[in-house]
């Protein structure tokens, strides 16, 4: 699994036999009748190698954020294939298979709701450097990836299994080599035709995307604000022009917070409005940290103002300064767990005095009630903040909106120069592919890049260097059946897999308890 995963080792057909031997651990101890918590621990040393070895660069960013990610994704995955044995155990052999698509493709979706959400290593998300095979993400999302690799995974399983296993002979198994043929290569096939036969949806956007290469470590919370707005402003000068429609700067690009409605008085905000009358753009999109104040209680995150009444709320905000040069402002709504949001602290208050602090407000920070996009310039624009950039759904959701095109602002140099940020920019392939949408990425630092409607990356930058890419994107209105719908692949298996679960352990019961 670690080897076939972008940029751990970016080797993507493995993946097609990556379960293969958990699958037949599983087998075994099922077949000789040993303890089930045998597959649990088989299943906890699998997934625990699998966290660590895709995601062991979070360590950069909080050594006890990585614990945490490793020890519970780990624990909850096992858990997962341990729902699939029980059923395959008490329920049936046909339906415990059968379970595994439910189980897993369930599991996955939940972990894009909840408060603990980690879907970064979602197993569709292996084919984000390889566009060209998934192109009907456009109908699925991730979520159809994960049901295709368990799909081709259980059929080389049934293979071995009876081959290596059973003893029968290759050639008996010669009706599931055709089948195994087809559910491996007809989508590929499929997704090459559609790959090649594209047309773009043409209504041209002329962009200006900046990477001011900012040390997150050392002078991005340290440096004067005017200091990294000059630099940032001069490093795109050169690059404006009078066609250029929206500039485009990455997540905290202001990285001293303001109260937003101080902002059009507040001296660096005016320079940087300053510095887009000049350049004659109609559009300016940013990364801020922001507050409110509110006279009574918000949310969780509101927090009692000391010395005075009322309460303020901080932000991840992206703030876009439109045509007529006025200020308006979406918060960031699908936070880092452990960094910006601690988990289930509404129930537990405690919780929040264990927050991490990566510079800037440490604590949980207040959200968007749901996904919002932005109008200027008679284009509307989807603005994504950094992880933000995982979730299809809540890009569909501004597409249904009208985001005509989408911005991921972020800052990916907290990982260093590991696959994090290769791994981040490759995901943002995937929301093109699902949403028929351009994709910008301005990064701190990184990869900044354009990514077209079929997932191709047009332009990139290095990393660690100070960069602007300047480029055409085309918008695009029409909806995809995705964007139209959402994970309906996801709800819907989450429903099924309740009754399965609870068909399991009635009948566990049944066979325990009752007599």
């Amino acid at each position: 699994m670690v080897i076939a995963f972008p940029y751990t080792g970016s080797i993507t057909p493995i993946v097609f036999v990556a379960w293969v031997p958990l699958l037949l651990v599983e087998e075994t101890i099922s077949t000789k009748n040993y303890r089930s918590r045998k597959v649990f621990t088989n299943a906890l040393i699998t997934f625990f190698i699998f966290n660590i070895g895709t995601t062991w660069w979070v360590w950069f960013a909080s050594p006890l954020g990585a614990i945490l990610a490793f020890v519970f994704n780990t624990i909850f995955m096992a858990t997962i294939f341990q729902f699939f044995h029980w059923t395959k155990k008490f329920v049936g052999k046909k339906e415990g298979y059968l379970s595994l698509f439910f189980f897993w493709i369930a599991f996955e979706y939940i972990h894009y709701q909840w408060e603990l959400s980690w879907p970064w290593i979602h197993f569709g998300n292996f084919f984000s450097i390889l566009p060209s095979w998934v192109q009907w993400y456009s109908y699925t999302g991730v979520l159809g990836g994960t049901f295709w690799v368990i799909l081709v995974n259980l059929m080389v399983f049934r293979i071995v299994s009876n081959v290596y296993f059973k003893g029968e002979s290759k050639r008996i198994q010669t009706p599931l080599y055709i089948v195994l043929f087809a559910i491996l290569f007809i989508p590929i096939l499929g997704s090459l035709i559609s790959y090649n036969s594209y047309e773009e949806k043409k209504d041209p956007m002329n962009v200006v995307l900046i990477q001011p290469n900012i040390d997150p470590y050392n002078e991005k919370f340290s440096d004067p604000v005017h200091v990294q707005l000059k630099k940032l402003c001069d490093l795109a000068n050169p690059m404006i022009d009078s066609l250029t429609d929206i500039v485009v700067a990455p997540e905290t690009a202001i990285s001293r917070g303001f109260y937003e409605e101080d902002a059009p008085v507040i001296d660096y905000i005016r320079y940087l409005i300053d510095r887009k009358k000049n350049w004659k753009v109609p559009t300016l999109l940013t990364g801020a940290s922001t507050a409110k104040v509110f006279e009574q209680k918000n949310s969780r995150a509101s927090r009692p103002i000391m010395d005075g009444p009322g309460f303020v709320e901080y932000y991840n905000t992206s703030m876009l300064v439109d045509e007529k040069n006025e200020l308006s402002y979406i918060h960031k709504s699908l936070l880092v767990p452990g960094v910006e949001i601690i988990p289930f602290s509404h129930y537990l208050p405690f919780l929040e005095d264990l927050s991490i602090d990566n510079g800037g407000t440490s604590g949980s920070l207040g959200i968007e009630k749901e996904p919002k996009v932005f109008t200027s310039n008679q284009t509307t624009i989807a603005p994504m903040i950094c992880y933000e950039s995982i979730w299809g759904e809540m890009l569909s959701v501004q597409c249904r909106k009208g985001a005509e095109a989408v911005f991921v602002i972020t800052n990916d140099g907290w990982w260093k120069d590991t696959p994090g940020y290769k791994q981040h920019m490759s995901f943002s392939r995937l929301r093109a592919i699902e949403s028929r949408r351009y994709v910008s990425r301005s990064a701190n630092t990184g990869i900044s890049c354009i990514i077209n409607q079929r997932g191709d990356v047009l332009q990139q930058t290095k990393w660690w260097e100070p960069a602007v890419i300047k480029g055409q994107v085309q918008n695009n209105k029409e909806l995809t059946f995705y964007s139209t719908y959402g994970d309906v692949m996801g709800r819907s298996f989450l429903f099924v897999s309740v009754l399965l679960l609870l068909l399991t352990f009635v009948r566990y019961f049944k066979k325990n308890f009752i007599k």
